[in-house]
Parts: C-alpha cells; structure tokens; sequence
C-alpha cells in the first residue's frame, strides 16, 4: 500500500475502470489535477466526453472517500475538448504576428436546433431573477398538466442550484438502461436533473461547454417515452444554460416569471427580450407572490407593491396567465417535495396555479382533460 496520500488515491484510481474507455481512469487521462491538503481533503478535475455515463462522478467520489486519510472530496467536472483547448491557450501568453484578430474572423454558425417530437411542447420556465418563485411555478405546472391528464416531463436545466429534487421529493440516482437514463417520478411527472447525480452540497463550478453537454444530454440520452409537454425550469438571467437550450431544441414557447416589484419587472423584461431576439415565442407572464392573503379575513395585502406583471404583460402585448398569492404553505410544500397543486388544491395558490397550466394548454391549442 502507498505510504503517502497522493499514493493512495492514485493507487485506488488505477483500479477504477473507466466505463467507456473500458481502462483504468489514469490511463485514460480522464483524471487531472490532483490536489490534496495535509488535513485528507481532495480536489481532482474528471474530463467528461460525449457518451460518457453521468453517474460516472458520484462513483469516483464514493471511490475516493474510501481511501484511508480522505476527508473530503471535491470533483470538478470538465469537458474534455474544451479543457485542452483552454491549455493550449493558456500556454501562448503572447500574441502570434499575422494572426487575425477575434473581431476579423468569421462568425462560427450557431448550432441547429433538433426536434425531438416525443418531448411534446416544449416550455422554458424563465425568469430576469432569482428569488421570484421560478421553480416553483415549473413544479406546480407540471404537477398541474399531469393531473390534467397529460403525459409531462420536469427537466431542471438550473445547473447551479438544482432545486427540483427537494420540490419534487425525489432524490437518488437514476438507473443507466440500455445507455439511456431513466428520469425518476413523482407526482405524475417524469423528472431529471443534475441533483440526481452530485452529492447536495458539491459545488456547480461549470462553464459553457459543460453546461451544454448536461442540457444536450438531458434532451437526446434519458428514456423520456412520449410526452404531451416538457417543462424546462431555466436558472435566472439571460446566460448559457437559455442560448444553449434555444440552440439544443426547438422550443414551443416560454414563460417568464416575475414578481409586482418593478426590479423584478425591468429584470423580466430583459428575459422578453432575449427570447425575442432568438425567434422564441412567449407563452405569457407569471406574477408570484402578487400579495399576501390573510389567513383569517381573507384580505389581500400587496407586500411587493402592485401591478407589476400586469403593466409588463401589457408594455408587451402578452397575456397576464396568471397572478399567485403568498401563500404560506407554497414554501412548506416545496421544502417537503408536495407542490402545493397536490398538497393543497382547494387553496387560492393551487387554484391560481391550476388556471395557469389550463390556460398554457389552451394557448399552445390543447384543451386541459377535465378532472
């Protein structure tokens, strides 16, 4: 046995097969940067690839913290092609005479959308911020389509803070079947996500090309059968994970959700926007949290102002869907994974969530199953 750390863990990665490669992973120079502390913490980069299996990383993980003298292991996934072009440029720190400037060289074509006709309507749940309500909408509309009576997929396309799980409550990692990843269920709904397949509290530290792998992996390799919608609950803003979904398929239309506080609103506005300008039609505005209904009277106090998703919807020409109440347990039902759709349906919020999912079945030409 290695006397020495570092000894350790490359020993015990020598005996871990790579499942594509069918070799050892440091053969396979799928391991790079190893790096340890004196106290057995751990930090590598696993190089990923197109086809490689998703659960690959958790294995390592369970793999290492095995190792005598380990106390924690952190594992950044990276994309293999993008990792060695990023080297290479690091290595040249100085300009090369007669190369063309960035600004002269030809615009790279954006990749073609595909079309995958078993996902159904395809609807990204988008919002300018965080904090709005976003996941929460893409959980209940989905819950809601399903108990409608349609066949729904629930991807959670939020790289950086895959809540889905906890709100859907469901949590382990999904069976590899014939190369195919089978999303798990709950509540009628088909879900995956990349909280299926890290440890809660490792940190997403991703750039563009791994994003992109996950997203483009979740639309072509899981077994999502034939699907009548397909909620993607988008992160907040306007970055990679939105360009590369607009990119990866051909989306039905989007949602974007927002809250009365005009901070909220010019946010939301800026998500209009750049569906508009990738030729993404917009299903409608959202606004949550429109005010807080008390539990005994009944009247509503608008704690976020007023108006907010209302003026939005008309400044653009698009159908307000609807307007959510706070509602106390919304928030209980998404920490427990029972979307307040299921938990609570004769509340105000369940109510005003069902009418949302009915009138996104109506505008995209499908008419809700009566219940």
């Amino acid at each position: 046995m290695a006397s020495t750390l570092q000894g350790r863990i490359s020993e015990a990665l020598s005996k871990l097969r790579h499942p594509r490669t069918g070799t050892d992973v440091i053969t396979s120079e799928a391991v790079r940067d190893i790096a340890t502390t004196t106290s057995g913490k751990v930090r590598l980069t696993l190089l990923v690839a197109p086809g490689d299996d998703p659960v690959f990383a958790r294995t390592m993980r369970q793999t290492l913290e095995k190792v005598d003298g380990v106390s924690e292991v952190t594992i950044d996934v990276a994309d293999a092609s993008a990792f060695e072009a990023s080297r290479k440029t690091a290595a040249r720190t100085l300009p090369v005479m007669n190369q063309q400037p960035a600004s002269g060289r030809a615009a790279v074509p954006a990749p073609t959308p595909v079309s995958y006709p078993n996902l159904g309507k395809v609807i990204a749940v988008s919002s300018g911020k965080g904090g709005v309500g976003k996941s929460t909408v893409s959980v209940n509309l989905a819950v809601a389509l399903a108990q409608a009576g349609f066949r729904v997929g629930l991807m959670d396309a939020d790289i950086y803070g895959p809540n889905i799980p906890l709100m859907m409550g469901v949590n382990e990692a999904p069976m590899v079947i014939n190369e195919k990843i089978i999303p798990l269920e709950a509540h009628g709904v088909k879900v995956i996500s990349i909280g299926f397949l890290i440890d809660r509290d490792q940190p997403a530290i991703w750039r563009g090309p791994i994003i992109m792998k996950i997203i483009t992996q979740f639309l072509r390799d899981v077994a999502w059968g034939q699907l009548d919608y397909f909620i993607v609950d988008l992160p907040p803003g306007t970055g990679d994970a939105q360009l590369t979904l607009v990119q990866a398929t051909q989306l039905t239309g989007a949602i974007i959700v927002t809250t009365p506080q005009e901070v909220s609103v010019g946010d939301a506005l800026r998500g209009v926007k750049m569906f508009e300008r990738v030729s993404v039609p917009v299903v409608g505005i959202v606004e949550n949290m429109s005010w807080f209904e008390c539990p005994h009277c009944g009247k509503p106090t608008p704690l976020f102002g007023s108006g907010g998703g209302e003026r939005l919807a008309k400044e653009l020409e698009l159908p307000l869907l609807g307007q959510i109440p706070l509602y106390q347990r919304v928030m209980e039902g998404g920490d427990k994974g029972t979307p307040i759709v299921a938990a609570d349906p004769d509340s105000s919020a369940a109510k005003a969530l069902a009418a949302i999912a009915q009138r996104v079945a109506e505008r995209l030409g499908v008419a809700a199953v009566a219940r």
